[in-house]
């Protein structure tokens, strides 16, 4: 059972899950965009719609579907999280404890893996020495996502179910996406340009959560990030994701982050992804292939576009977020606090 399973990664798993033979069952909310995505799906995958946030609707998914594991994606994320503060507890937490708790009364109880992410470093100032983060990296979770995700991690090692934990880098996909929502310009803006992130193609992302319910390696905390190609920063994948899309420098350049402030850092970093490679062996897609691939599917269209990308960047300079704000470092909290409510935890 893969939930949030017509999101961005939940299609991609629920893709490579049907391909490799697997009866799948596909949970999500029941709203008119993910009902269109349904009518897309082999007829072999089993649709069920539901609402995580209520523990009878949990109840009655899993022991009537009785799966032999659970992939449990949901989740409210950054920004959208912070603006509904209870949603998010409820979606990220409470939740995945109702997923556990039902899935533990079955008479054969199944796998649990868990999406979770590097926002439970917390914020990383790129010039400290810290070294690449590593499953053995302590969790510092500096704001309500992180914080979240710490929680519903612990929920699933403390289970009596066998786990396995993907802690989640900078997911892309190399498909052009004609519609972006403007919050999640936005959010992007509000990140410190010279942040170290490391990315990773959403079909890698896929392979590793197939790999994760079979593998032997359970009880375990797995980094999934693409290669080393795919270690970079918030500014160089805005300005080469949009320059493979026809938009080069449509993307403004924002405000690096303060040296001398570790709290003005945002929670991402390169990570060791070697033991995951090793166990879960899914890296595929280098990020420079990435953005040819997005390249070549944007084709003939990347000539207009490349006329479009001055009057793009005026309108997104416009609607900075940090448009009316003093000095010239990132503050990324301050600046979500204003957009889209309280980050902190």
């Amino acid at each position: 059972m893969v939930t949030g399973a017509f999101g961005l990664v939940g299609s991609a798993v629920v893709a490579v899950l049907a391909a490799q033979g697997y009866a799948v069952v596909a949970t999500d909310l029941r709203t008119p965009a993910n009902l269109a995505s349904a009518q897309g799906l082999p007829p072999e995958v089993q649709v069920r719609w539901a609402d995580l946030t209520s523990a009878t609707e949990v109840t009655s998914l899993v022991a009537s579907t009785t799966p032999a594991a659970i992939v449990h994606l949901a989740a409210l994320i950054p920004p959208f999280c912070y603006a509904n503060r209870p949603l998010a507890q409820a979606v990220n937490v409470e939740a995945t404890g109702s997923l556990l708790a039902a899935a533990a009364d079955l008479a054969s109880p199944p796998r649990f893996v868990l999406a979770s992410s590097v926002a439970v470093y917390g914020a990383r100032n790129r010039y400290r020495d810290q070294g690449l983060l590593t499953a053995g990296t302590p969790v510092n979770p500096s704001d309500l996502y992180g914080a979240h995700k710490v929680a519903a991690e612990n929920l699933v090692k403390s289970s009596s179910l066998e786990w396995v934990v993907l802690r989640l880098g900078g997911v892309l996909t190399a498909a052009p996406r004609w519609s972006i929502d403007p919050n999640l310009l936005r959010f992007e803006a509000v990140l410190p340009s010279d942040g170290r992130i490391q990315t990773v193609d959403v079909r890698d992302v896929a392979r590793a959560f197939c790999a994760a319910i079979t593998t032997s390696h359970v009880d375990e905390v797995f980094l999934i990030g693409g290669d080393s190609s795919h270690r970079t920063t918030q500014s160089a994948v805005a300005a080469e994701t949009a320059a493979a899309m026809g938009l080069a420098g449509g993307i403004p350049i924002g405000r690096p982050g303060d040296p001398d402030d570790d709290r003005s850092w945002f929670v991402t970093d390169w990570m060791d992804t070697g033991r995951s490679q090793q166990v879960l062996d899914f890296q595929r897609h280098a990020l420079p292939a990435m953005h040819a691939e997005t390249s070549a599917a944007v084709g003939w269209r990347r000539g207009p576009l490349r006329l479009a990308a001055p009057i793009v960047r005026t309108v997104l300079k416009t609607q900075s977020p940090y448009r009316g704000m003093g000095g010239r470092f990132a503050d990324p909290w301050r600046a979500i606090e204003r957009c889209w409510g309280d980050p902190q935890y």
